[in-house]
């Protein structure tokens, strides 16, 4: 009879530890190995895993990130064209490191430069763009410079477009993260990101991506590879998976192994916990709101939901929705104006905020105004 009762207990036992929830145990850094890293979602900006984020370390071909992120900006404003010929300078044709053996006055056009510059990393196609855009690559350094101080990279300074080691060309994991987010916004880089082997100069020339995750990890995406003898082995990798985007950043790693590794890791963590879920929006998000001295009594509204929610797995059907407005609106109201908020609560932690705004203006009611309604209402009253 004991062991009989010892068995029902097991099983009691096992039945209630499998309907317990499950914690997910956090990423310590010892699994991450690399002296720096950074993980991101990349549609909230989210930090989900982060080591010495803001240390300051040269980032090898890393910086490549910015220089395609003011060449998309180019092409998409019309400055320039993929189909444009680039004609080699003895400056960009004087490049070392992994280049593609551009010689001066050599031309290509500037999807060839692109190719060569994401899949093959090449530091003579990258200065090539960079004067084709700017005139000079110390033009555009200034420009990337700029860009890092609008996106609110605080721990960078660029001395080239190429990433080749220079004293003072630093970045951070951090920074990695914002400039690799805001590239990755131009999808048309991903045509370029996720290319494995491609041919140029009429097949002469072949080009190997030196991201390896491409043919490993599933996912992936992108984005760029780095190495020189200061900056160590990096990586910044983006991945989706269930509309889960996800920014990898792995600075100084010992070796190109160890860098895929780590970034893999990154992004097994980052897929494995968190979930992306669409907001709800609560039907009186959506009602009229009244309005002072207004030509109108009410305006209304409409709410500005787009965007997505970040939440731990399995977590998104317990978050919580509650509508505020204003305590008083007085017109005139402008079309789009902030009139209210939804705010997106799991536990005690507002996970997303949402702005409701009058869909339409009210404009403020005068004497003129007035005179003219009371005289329309009193025509349709004869």
């Amino acid at each position: 009879m004991k062991l009989k009762k010892l068995s029902a207990c097991f099983l009691v036992v096992l039945m209630l530890i499998s309907v317990l929830p499950v914690k997910a145990a956090a990423l310590s850094d010892t699994e991450v190995k690399a002296p720096s890293a950074v993980l991101m979602e990349s549609q909230t900006g989210k930090i989900l895993y982060e080591k010495n984020s803001h240390e300051k370390r040269p980032c090898a071909s890393i910086t490549k990130v910015m220089t395609l992120l003011l060449i998309m900006e180019a092409l998409d404003s019309g400055k320039i064209k993929l189909t444009d010929m680039v004609s080699t300078s003895e400056h960009a044709a004087s490049m070392g490191g992994s280049d593609i053996w551009l010689k001066p006055g050599e031309t290509m056009s500037v999807d060839d430069m692109l190719k060569a510059t994401v899949v093959a990393s090449a530091n003579d196609a990258a200065v090539a763009l960079a004067e084709y855009v700017s005139g000079s690559e110390d033009e555009f350094l200034q420009q990337m410079n700029q860009k890092a101080k609008n996106l609110g990279m605080k721990d960078t300074v660029f001395k080239n477009c190429n990433g080749l080691d220079e004293d003072g060309h630093v970045t951070s994991a951090y920074d990695v993260a914002l400039m690799s987010r805001e590239l990755i916004k131009h999808t048309k880089i991903f045509d370029y990101t996720k290319i494995w082997m491609e041919n140029i100069r009429d097949g002469k020339t072949q080009l190997v991506n030196t991201n390896k995750l491409l043919k490993t990890y599933k996912g992936i995406t992108g984005l760029k590879t780095g190495t020189t003898g200061k900056a160590g082995s990096c990586m910044t990798a983006t991945a989706e998976r269930d509309n889960v985007k996800l920014i990898s950043v792995v600075l100084g790693a010992a070796d190109t192994k160890t860098r895929f590794s780590a970034a893999s890791a990154l992004l097994d963590y980052g897929f494995a916990n968190w979930s992306v879920t669409t907001p709800a929006v609560p039907q009186e998000a959506a009602k009229p709101v009244p309005v002072l001295n207004g030509m109108s009594d009410t305006v209304e509204t409409t709410a500005e939901t787009d965007g997505s929610i970040l939440v731990p797995k399995g977590k998104a059907g317990e978050i919580k929705y509650s509508v505020s407005f204003q305590p008083e609106i007085t017109a005139p109201v402008t079309k789009g104006q902030v009139v209210g908020k939804i705010t997106c609560k799991l536990g005690d932690e507002v996970v997303k905020e949402y702005n409701i705004c009058a869909k339409n203006s009210v404009s403020q009611i005068t004497f003129g105004s007035a005179f003219r309604l009371l005289a329309k209402y009193l025509l349709k009253m004869l």
